[in-house]
């Protein structure tokens, strides 16, 4: 069986593409198991998964559990918000207490960029990051280039426009690297104060009119604004910012062909995405739902064969 080149999911950086060839094939295997009437295998049965959460999270935490259980793995929900970690428990601290009742794989969401790499060297155990802060959100990134690919038959060669909160974004960076690794062609997009100094470093289009880059791309993969990390203001109001940046029916009619919608959710309807475009036939987000199950399973159980 072929394996993975790594025994942590940290980051896209450090995945090849062979890699994210293999997690696409196995996932295109689980998504034929969770569409059966009998949707689990017994792939980790003798597996112990922690999630720990120490930031906020629904459909991440969600997708991650129900793929741990599709795939017969034993489960520990952690959250920082009702645990020791109030008190004053350092992280290593926690995770330890955790591995000592025989844990195999820590899937972890952590606020501070690196949080998963510093555990990875301090603890033996498969770490997958779910999301540390700023930096990285791999499952995610992974997931979006997956549904891309199902929808219009291969990455490579395909234009992909990440439009909004680029500066706040760990979903922007690790698509980004997913998407250049598969050979895609990648813009940013959104106003000057959302999108980080460096980016053009990094080997992408930059565009502030968000109607050329519609025009530009097959996919349009658009993000929220996250309020929840901005410390400052960055544009005049949300109106504002919808009314140049919102991607609405209207706008999508303009075009000249027809494009790919992708958000990785939650959505602030009326600000990045109007209801007539996130529900329209455009739009493949319930796809990407759907397929974060697949993806995860198929990380989870191509990590857990990797010792």
């Amino acid at each position: 069986m072929q394996q993975l080149s790594t025994k942590h999911l940290l980051g896209i950086k450090g995945l090849t593409e062979q890699d994210i060839q293999l997690i696409f094939e196995t996932a295109d295997n689980f998504k034929e198991v969770i569409n059966r009437p009998i949707k689990k295998v017994p792939s980790l049965r003798d597996i112990t998964i922690a999630n720990i959460f120490f930031e906020n999270s629904t459909r991440t935490r969600l997708s991650f559990e129900l793929a741990e259980k599709r795939l017969s793995a034993d489960v520990i929900n952690f959250s920082s918000s009702n645990s020791s970690v109030k008190k004053g428990e350092t992280l290593v601290d926690t995770v330890n207490n955790i591995l000592s009742m025989k844990v195999d794989m820590v899937v972890m969401r952590h606020s501070s960029p690196g949080a998963p790499n510093f555990l990875a060297k301090n603890i033996n155990a498969n770490i997958v990051n779910a999301g540390d802060g700023t930096h990285e959100h791999p499952t995610q990134a992974l997931l979006d280039a997956f549904s891309i690919r199902e929808k219009l038959g291969d990455v490579a060669g395909k234009k992909v426009a990440i439009i909004g909160d680029i500066l706040h974004s760990r979903v922007a960076l690790s698509n980004i690297f997913c998407l250049q690794k598969l050979g895609a062609e990648v813009m940013v997009c959104g106003p000057a104060t959302l999108l980080p100094k460096y980016i053009s470093s990094l080997g992408v289009k930059v565009e502030y009119d968000v109607k050329k880059a519609l025009q530009w791309c097959d996919v349009a993969n658009v993000l929220r604004i996250q309020l929840e990390r901005q410390q400052i203001k960055y544009f005049p109001s949300l109106r504002e910012y919808s009314l140049y940046y919102g991607v609405d029916k209207k706008l999508l009619d303009q075009l000249d062909k027809e494009i790919v919608i992708m958000h990785p959710g939650p959505i602030n309807r009326g600000v990045e995405l109007n209801s007539d475009v996130a529900d329209s036939e455009h739009s493949i987000i319930l796809n990407q739902v759907e397929n974060g199950v697949a993806v995860r399973m198929a990380v989870l159980y191509l990590l857990a064969a990797v010792k």
